[in-house]
């Protein structure tokens, strides 16, 4: 039977990068519902303006783990300027596609990354909306679990 996921949604879904925590993260951001069951936290571990490292814990589907292993692909070793612009469209493309009904689940990886760089910037008492936007919550109803 053919899968609806390409190989590498397959790949990040049952070889996740980059799970787990980071005990002296300095920053850390948690994003998602427990209505919707799609949870993810991300912690990063920043130094002179470039993550250093990145982990993440997720709960929910197999899409939103594909995308949340990507993201921090994508975004370790980047400068956080970097890291702010990648969008959920950009995680999406790198896993070459998710079928239509499961692309909000990719929500969680960009809110997290945002979620995790503002609380960097306010440990260091810098206010971080001007650099990460203001935080929404990232389930609009359409999730990946039935309510």
């Amino acid at each position: 039977m053919a899968s609806v996921y390409s190989e590498k949604v397959m790949d990040h879904f049952t070889n996740p990068r980059n799970v787990g925590e980071i005990a002296d993260a300095n920053g850390v951001g948690e994003v998602g519902n427990a209505v919707c069951g799609d949870i993810m936290k991300m912690y990063i571990k920043v130094e002179n303006d470039v993550i250093v490292d990145v982990k993440f814990k997720t709960f929910g589907c197999g899409s939103a783990i594909a995308t949340s292993s990507m993201a921090t692909e994508l975004i370790k070793g980047k400068p956080l300027s970097e890291a702010l612009k990648l969008t959920n469209k950009a995680v999406v493309e790198a896993l070459d596609g998710l079928p239509a009904h499961k692309i909000h689940c990719s929500v969680l990886a960009e809110q997290a990354i945002k979620a995790a760089i503002a609380d960097y910037y306010t440990r260091l008492g810098i206010d971080p909306t001007p650099f990460v936007g203001e935080l929404h919550d990232s389930c609009d109803g359409g999730c990946c679990h039935e309510h």
